[in-house]
């Protein structure tokens, strides 16, 4: 049999599937679910799976047949590639439900160049991973293909995916780019965006600093076209350029709030917006220094400043000012054109867009800049809001080429799955293999089709390790989302990542000899970085997270105080280590939650392309689980803050945090609904923003609405960067 010629009205599986989500004697059918994984397994994968006498056999076909790449292969003694299969075939790995099955073989098993016949099983996709990112190194190789088989540790998907073929993309999963104010960088800025489309995931570009629509150009007034004109640009750009036809290109536009064009770019998204300024698919993000919420609070007048104006005065990029601290003194500066603005009127206006397409995110820059250890200053972000890394701006002359060349971002990210990673038998171990795999991605991108990017790589060796299945975790534990315990456990779990990546990185760093670059001006080197951790006692406070970490070495003061001492002499070699991206298919695969946010069904109804409905149990649902598991719309969205906030004191850059909001709101749910409309308001968002900006949240990815015809609307969920 081949894929062709199998008869999907014939097959069980779907219509087992279905059936999870028809209640029988008020029960769900969770058995369905299992009887489904068992047929697809039998109907589709065993069918139409390729074959092979021995594992030999299966190599060499991979590599003749130019899917699987020699180089990697050849760096290992076959007889060690045969033991590691033998060591995978122990761990008797099995999906855990149909979707985590389904979504395997749809997207990440590798197929003949027919597309007849499945080349890859999970243990195959996690053996020649396992194997890439261990370059030739036995133990690592074996280590890491433990921590993927058990499902204690994700690549995100472009690594995944792509890690060991011949014929892929790139692994690294986000880039993030600046444009200064000249035509040079805007057409290398766009030639970039194609670039880095084609090879790998999602683009974020700030465009801060061009001159605002209507602004002065060689003394001629009203003779620039601001930035809509180059998000148009930019927007085909990403839909002709995409990773070799796998993904969708994609992209995010952020600007300041203090920009003169802010309005203009809201008006982008909206739904009556003319087509000529109206982008569909290129994403919005906004960077918001503290001043606006100060501005906002008193109800005052904003002023928005011409960047071009800023730049000469300042001698450095719009982008590279800080407006909460020089605020004052640009409106007293005559030099600086500027127009005004009631700030509520602005603050109005992000909600309203909210409310409209979910757009745009929010990044709170100054909250980032304060917690940031790495000199320098962050000034935009990815396309999902958990990359926040330090930039230069380069300078392009008119061949197109750096005069100066700055710093640009690229990262590639991976999550641990929490639920697997709490069982793991040594957490220091395993945290220690992901962060070499991590960084081997680092050191082996080639991206040298964006100078900017690479230099950024190549000197900071940025990674972002994050986490999934928070809710499972909750759930399976019998934690309310958002209660004293979840957030002990939150709290307890993410500084454990923060230490042992840390650990990880300090040792790469003394086996190298070298540290990123500008390490001795960081808050690292001079120590202060540890400052909080020596200041008090971080070990959980509950009974209950007591006992779940009694089995891991949950570091103490005393080792913080060493490890700061070894960070102090000896460096680190990743700046940036920790990212919480959202999590897309692959969470399916993992059995878990997606990213830290709670579930939106406990029963989730996902429509597939050409199938039709298929039905998702959450992870560890039973009788017991089920009170834990509150739908997201139903939850009050500061318990989710919360979370965030609590897990973003360890993390050194971002969270992609997602409000999940009902257009009627819950009776009860808001005290401050009370006598008021229950249906959502820009108030009522415009109260969460600002309860997230005052809990040091550092980002708010988008807002998801779920309408009264009970259907959900806001951003498209992003497969570029989402993990």
């Amino acid at each position: 049999m081949a894929l062709s010629t199998l008869d999907t009205n014939k097959v069980t599986y779907f219509d087992l599937n279905n059936q999870v989500n028809i209640p029988l004697n008020n029960s769900i059918q969770l058995q369905k679910d299992a009887e489904a994984l068992t047929a697809f397994m039998a109907e589709n994968v065993g069918p139409n799976t390729k074959r092979f006498a021995t594992l030999r056999e299966r190599f060499d076909y991979m590599v003749e047949n130019d899917f699987w790449d020699a180089n990697v292969i050849n760096q290992y003694d076959f007889g060690f590639i045969e033991r590691l299969y033998d060591f995978l075939a122990e761990t008797n790995f099995t999906f855990k439900s149909f979707m985590a099955a389904y979504k395997f073989y749809a997207q990440y098993a590798l197929k003949t160049n027919d597309g007849e016949w499945y080349l890859e099983g999970y243990a195959d996709r996690v053996a020649i991973n396992a194997l890439f990112y261990a370059g030739g190194d036995e133990e690592l190789a074996l280590q890491l293909a433990d921590e993927m088989l058990h499902q204690r540790y994700q690549p995100a998907t472009p690594s995944f995916l792509n890690a060991g073929r011949t014929r892929r993309g790139e692994l690294v999963s986000c880039f993030i780019l600046q444009a200064t104010d000249d035509m040079n960088s805007i057409g290398r800025t766009i030639n970039s965006a194609l670039q880095l489309s084609k090879i790998g995931g999602g683009v974020g570009i700030n465009l801060s600093n061009l001159r605002e629509a209507g602004s002065t150009i060689k003394g001629i007034a009203n003779a620039a076209s601001g930035v809509v004109p180059v998000m148009k640009l930019l927007e085909d750009s990403f839909s002709y350029s995409n990773q070799m036809g796998q993904r969708n290109g994609a992209g995010v536009a952020y600007l300041s709030i203090f920009h003169p064009d802010i309005m203009e770019f809201f008006a982008t998204k909206k739904e009556n917006a003319d087509e000529k300024i109206r982008v569909k698919t290129l994403s919005l993000g906004i960077t918001v220094p503290d001043k606006f919420y100060e501005l906002s609070k008193l109800n005052a007048d904003m002023f928005l400043f011409s960047p071009y104006d800023v730049e000469r005065e300042y001698g450095t990029p719009f982008n590279y000012v800080d407006i909460t601290a020089e605020y004052d003194n640009m409106v007293a500066n005559q030099n600086i054109r500027k127009k005004k603005v009631r700030a509520r009127d602005v603050e109005n206006e992000i909600s309203k867009l909210q409310q409209e397409s979910g757009y745009p995110y929010v990044i709170n820059i100054d909250t980032v800049n304060a917690a940031n250890p790495i000199a320098g200053k962050v000034i935009s972000s990815n396309l999902c809001s958990e990359i926040l890394q330090v930039q230069r701006p380069s300078l392009v002359n008119n061949r197109q080429e750096y005069d100066v060349m700055g710093t640009d971002v690229s990262c590639n990210l991976g999550s641990t799955n929490i639920v697997n990673l709490m069982e793991t038998p040594d957490f220091e171990q395993s945290i220690n293999a992901m962060v070499k795999a991590l960084t081997f991605v680092s050191n082996n991108s080639q991206l040298d089709i964006v100078p900017s990017v690479q230099k950024g790589n190549n000197e900071l060796h940025a990674i972002g390790l994050g986490a999934m299945g928070l809710h499972a975790f909750f759930a399976k534990n019998k934690m309310m989302y958002g209660d004293e315990e979840a957030l002990d456990f939150t709290n307890a779990y993410f500084l454990m990542l923060n230490y042992y990546t840390l650990k990880a990185s300090n040792q790469l760093a003394i086996e190298r000899g070298e540290s990123f670059v500008g390490f001795k001006d960081s808050s690292y080197a001079s120590g202060q970085y540890f400052d909080k951790y020596l200041s008090q006692d971080w070990q959980p406070k509950t009974a209950k997270v007591q006992a779940l970490f009694a089995r891991h070495n949950f570091p103490s003061q005393e080792d913080w105080a060493a490890l700061k001492a070894s960070v102090m002499e000896h460096g680190i070699y990743n700046a940036y280590r920790l990212a919480v991206a959202p999590t897309g298919s692959i969470s399916y695969i993992n059995d878990a939650t997606a990213s830290l946010q709670p579930i939106v069904n406990r029963i989730e109804e996902r429509q597939e392309k050409k199938i039709g409905k298929i039905y998702y149990p959450a992870p560890y649902l039973s009788n017991e689980t089920l009170p834990y598991y509150e739908s997201a719309y139903d939850i009050d969205m500061r318990r989710v803050v919360d979370v965030y906030a609590t897990a973003q004191e360890h993390i050194d850059q971002g969270m992609a945090m997602t409000f999940f909001m009902r257009s009627t709101l819950p009776e009860g749910l808001y005290e401050w609904k009370n006598g008021r409309t229950n249906k959502m308001t820009t108030r009522d968002l415009n109260i969460l923003r600002l309860y997230a900006y005052n809990k040091g949240v550092k980002s708010v990815y988008y807002v998801r609405t779920y309408t009264d015809d009970m259907e959900e609307f806001g951003v498209n969920e992003c497969e570029s960067c989402s993990i």
